[in-house]
């Protein structure tokens, strides 16, 4: 009986690791044609309800201004597309990142400007939760 259960929880041990593992949050995009005036992210897994962001960026991979955004909820979100908010032109370089909804105003409006707490960026282990891509 010991082993059935011991046994049991190593089955539910090692099925709540894989679930963690799972909810790392991330970003997966690829470069893509935006002539349609829209930015996606493949997939994002946040850690919590916010924001995919895209900002400009450029070789020294430094967020710059934002471009576009859309919403997220906790959790995988797939096919993720933001509405550009300017022209965007081949070859120029994006930043899809997630930002949190926490600091603002108000909840469900997208608040942030370069530098603001107001629905920053978020971070695992000190870096930012995003993918660069090229404008094809």
């Amino acid at each position: 009986m010991k082993t059935l259960t011991l046994a049991a929880l190593a089955i539910a041990t090692a099925g709540i690791a894989h679930a963690d593992n799972h909810m790392t949050p991330m970003v997966m995009a690829s470069d893509q044609s935006v002539a349609n005036g829209i930015a996606s992210a493949e997939k994002i897994m946040a850690p919590e309800n916010g924001w995919l962001v895209v900002h400009r960026t450029d070789a020294d991979m430094k967020p710059g201004p934002v471009v576009g955004y859309a919403p997220l909820r906790a959790g995988e979100n797939m096919d993720v597309p933001a509405i550009l908010t300017e022209a965007v032109e081949p070859g120029d370089m994006l930043m899809l990142m997630v930002h949190s909804e926490a600091g603002g105003m108000q909840t469900g409006a997208f608040e942030y400007t370069l530098g603001a707490k107001e629905d920053g960026p978020i971070k695992v282990d000190d870096k930012l939760v995003m993918q660069t891509i090229t404008a094809q």
